[in-house]
């Protein structure tokens, strides 16, 4: 029963937070500080999808030779940091993750 709690107390935050900048009248602003910490929003949940997918393997942490998803990573980290483009960073993950593979 707690996790459906949880569940609907997460669902209700989400939804409020989404309708409030559609509902609220346009003299209510966000405080700065607010309005700064949502720039890092989108940065935090990319990290907490692909982070555990790279570093994790049966709950622990996992670096060794024949981890090719955390050598993928970093082919796809250093390329999305050259070329700052999101088709690129893709492309070249997806065939690091396929050339590692077939290589271990």
């Amino acid at each position: 029963m707690n996790v459906w709690l949880a569940l609907a107390g997460m669902c209700a935050v989400t939804f409020a937070l989404r309708a409030s900048f559609l509902v609220l009248p346009e003299r209510v602003q966000l405080p700065p500080l607010l309005r700064r910490a949502l720039r890092y929003v989108p940065a935090a949940v990319l990290t907490a999808i692909w982070a555990p997918e790279l570093l994790l393997r049966s709950g622990s942490l996992y670096f060794a030779a024949d981890n090719h998803r955390l050598f993928a990573g970093v082919a796809a980290i250093a390329v999305a940091w050259r070329f700052r483009r999101t088709f690129v960073t893709i492309a070249a993950g997806l065939a690091a993750l396929h050339f590692f593979d077939w290589l271990v």
